[in-house]
């Protein structure tokens, strides 16, 4: 196993506070762009989970590299089905019966 360099672990830790602090911070009015933006990382995640679990390096990362797939990819569905309930309650009730 490689050495991991301490600071990468400083950078991970103060990025996961940084990005709490951030979220908690946000008007209401924000947080169904801001779900759609995540749905569109949670994207980019399933597909790097696909070429993880594609290279077949050894049995454990080919396991764990198709739970992230599975995890990815419901977390990216059920993200934009929430998003779409979240902009339903945005519409009028004209728009509603369309």
């Amino acid at each position: 196993m490689e050495h991991v360099d301490l600071s990468l672990i400083f950078v991970f830790i103060l990025s996961g506070f940084l990005g709490v602090e951030l979220i908690k911070r946000v008007s209401p009015l924000l947080h169904t762009p801001l779900m759609s933006l995540t749905n569109a990382l949670d994207a980019i995640v399933v597909v790097a989970a696909i070429i993880i679990a594609g290279r077949h390096e050894t049995r454990l990362s080919t396991t764990l590299g198709l739970i992230a797939v599975a995890a990815s990819f419901s977390n990216m569905v059920g993200g934009f089905i929430i998003t779409d309930r979240m902009l339903h309650m945005f519409k009028t009730g004209k728009a509603k019966k369309q």
